[in-house]
């Protein structure tokens, strides 16, 4: 057994991003994320990212796992994820693999695993690694049936239904889960593991598997409000894992639901823990099975101050986990706070006291490596009198705020490194020393600052010109240059937008929607009608074919619309509805299938088979060509506009 495995290094400062948010095959595909490894660089430390094996239904999250050592999945290859990986690493991020073997699917009735060679051994799930009692006993009665065994043992924790659950007791489960964590750290280049469903199995189990991979890093997903039951967990592994702390996500949801941020000093979970197990709390305030995804599935969102949320998240010991749709809603903010935290030295291991609340309010002091950090919350966090002699504001917003106490000496820049998209970028430069007299001094050239440099008073606003800019700021105090803290910013001017009008399609003819379809819209600017949706009637007959339609106004460049189809009334339509189809750009046609997936009608996008992926008006009308549906140019022979048919395929030129 591997020496020294400790669950999650002790005195961590990292922040974690989960990359993810539910069914985000758009934002998380791997060619996606990894164009993102610079904006991550510096601020993200580890990425938890989707299930990487191919899956059981053609289009997953991972979580109905198939294979293990085919990396083939819905969002990208393995050349891809291979790729993501080592830019990540390249960048000092770590990628946290999402370890699903709770259970397993088939693609052979009951007990059919696939065989998978990896470096000439063979693996194979059989029938006797399935637990005795899986599916409530359905799993027994179906072997009895066919005339194979199950594992003599029970589930060793809870069952779940959708697939067969395997016996980590079992010789080979163990074999094969050993191998495969390997091939994930060793051959892929994996920095940890976030274990799914850790309830239905023993937590001995995990700290078997941690010790024979000796990883660093490991979260598991004991979802149980109990503290003291998740801190039972983490020492069945031999404190070989970390765990997610749902209590701290609970309590901080009740403050910002209840809107009565006292709660928030009720506060009960590993993160409060007095030093003991703060080293293997991993903080959030939101996941992908909490989210609002539908109507029909509003599951346990936080409903409001997004913001105030994180601000408490990222200050606070434990190692903080961003929730990715926190992430691309307010990455400015996010960065900056994370900046703020790194700055104060804040880590999983910081101890905190609690320094004032009310119903508006909740203020807490961390101790950092680096100086103690004032964290406040609430409607009233900008009303609160903080002393201008003990601490000196870092940022501000929508009901939160950051002070760090002036006694950590340092200069802070209020925007943290990364792209803007903007005219000018305004930095406010600030001067946190117990010295009042201190000043500061900065070069946007990448050089070290001396006394000689550009010389400011602390909060003083600095403009950031367009192009790329290296900022290094340093505290002066009597003449001698302090210590020092570098930006790294890209100002793009931002591109004009002209608001434009999409229409989506629909055609319901496989599944016998005939007089209407309900379009439940939402997301991006569109703010959609309560479910079922938009009764939408209006329709177009093309290539035999009857499309309902509805148009959408788009308002700025990321602007999007999100739909479910369905018919029925509020009680009813939860049962004729399809799966979600996300983060719609253009005028789409969709197909409603007659097959379904957990219970909803999947979708087939038509959008390139009408030939509608459309030259825009006003790009190249002058000289029209022959485009592909991309809107590549086929030919540079000017030709009308309108409907050409080239290669067996419609094309539209406007």
């Amino acid at each position: 057994m591997a020496q020294g495995v400790q669950g999650w290094p002790a005195g961590y400062g990292g922040v974690m991003l989960q990359g993810f948010y539910w069914d985000s095959f758009d934002d998380s595909q791997w060619t996606v994320l990894e164009k993102k490894a610079d904006d991550f660089a510096g601020c993200f430390d580890l990425v938890w990212v989707p299930q990487s094996g191919k899956a059981a239904a053609s289009k997953s999250m991972g979580y109905d796992p198939l294979y293990y050592f085919n990396q083939n999945s819905s969002f990208g290859t393995e050349a891809e994820l291979r790729s993501m990986i080592k830019t990540f690493k390249a960048k000092g991020i770590g990628t946290i693999a999402d370890v699903v073997i709770n259970h397993h699917g088939t693609n052979s009735g009951w007990f059919g695993f696939p065989a998978e060679a990896y470096k000439g051994v063979t693996y194979q799930h059989r029938s006797t690694d399935v637990c005795a009692n899986d599916d409530n006993g359905k799993a027994a009665v179906e072997a009895r049936r066919i005339g194979v065994q199950l594992s003599p043992n029970d589930d060793e924790g809870e069952g779940w239904d959708g697939m067969r659950d395997l016996d980590h007791k079992q010789a080979n489960v163990q074999k094969i889960v050993k191998a495969y964590e390997n091939y994930l750290l060793n051959d892929l280049g994996y920095a940890g593991f976030r274990y799914d469903m850790v309830k239905g199995f023993a937590g001995s189990h995990i700290g078997d598997y941690n010790a024979a991979a000796n990883v660093k890093y490991s979260v598991g997903e004991y979802w149980d409000g109990n503290a003291n039951t998740v801190k039972s967990w983490i020492d069945a592994t031999g404190k070989k894992s970390a765990a997610f702390d749902f209590a701290f996500r609970y309590t901080v949801r009740d403050a910002v639901n209840a809107d009565d941020w006292r709660k928030l000093a009720g506060a009960s979970g590993l993160t409060v823990e007095d030093g003991k197990y703060r080293q293997y709390a991993v903080t959030f305030v939101e996941n992908h099975d909490m989210q609002y995804r539908s109507a029909s599935e509003p599951q346990d969102p936080i409903r409001r101050d997004t913001l105030a949320a994180n601000a408490y998240l990222l200050a606070m010991p434990g190692t903080p986990c961003v929730f990715y749709a926190h992430y691309l809603a307010y990455p400015k903010e996010i960065k900056a706070m994370i900046a703020a935290r790194k700055l104060a030295g804040v880590t999983n291991t910081s101890s905190y006291l609690p320094y004032r609340s009310s119903k508006d309010y909740y203020a807490n002091t961390v101790e950092g490596t680096n100086g103690k950090l004032l964290v406040v919350v609430g409607k009233g966090a900008n009303g609160l009198s903080v002393s201008p002699g003990r601490y000196a504001k870092l940022l501000s917003g929508y009901h939160y705020a950051y002070y760090l106490a002036r006694e950590a000496e340092t200069p802070w820049a209020d925007k943290a490194s990364g792209t803007y998209e903007t005219e000018d970028l305004k930095v406010k430069l600030t001067a946190v020393s117990a010295h009042a007299d201190a000043r500061l001094v900065y070069t946007t050239n990448g050089t070290t600052p001396t006394a000689g440099s550009t010389q400011v008073a602390s909060d003083t606003e600095i403009t950031i010109p367009e192009g790329e800019t290296t900022l290094k700021v340093a505290l002066l105090v009597n003449g001698v240059v302090g210590k020092v803290i570098t930006r790294s910013y890209k100002v793009k001017r931002p591109v004009p937008f002209t608001p434009q009008t999409i229409r989506v399609y629909v055609n319901a003819d496989k599944v016998g929607w005939n007089s209407y379809v309900n379009y439940h819209s939402w997301g991006g600017t569109h703010k959609g009608t309560a479910w079922p949706g938009d009764r939408v009637t209006t329709a177009e007959t093309k290539d035999g074919k009857k499309w309902y339609y509805k148009d959408y106004t788009l308002n700025n460049a990321d602007d999007y619309v999100n739909f479910v189809f369905c018919i029925g009334t509020a009680a009813t339509a939860s049962d004729n509805q399809t799966l979600d189809v996300e983060r719609v750009k253009k005028t789409s046609y969709f197909e409603i299938s007659s097959t379904k997936e957990n219970g909803k009608f999947t979708l087939t996008d038509k959008t390139a088979a009408m030939g509608i992926d459309n030259v825009q008006a006003g790009r190249n009308v002058a000289d029209s060509a022959y485009y592909t549906l991309s809107g590549q140019r086929l030919s540079a022979r000017p030709v009308q506009r309108g409907i050409y048919i080239h290669a067996g395929r419609k094309i539209v030129v406007r």
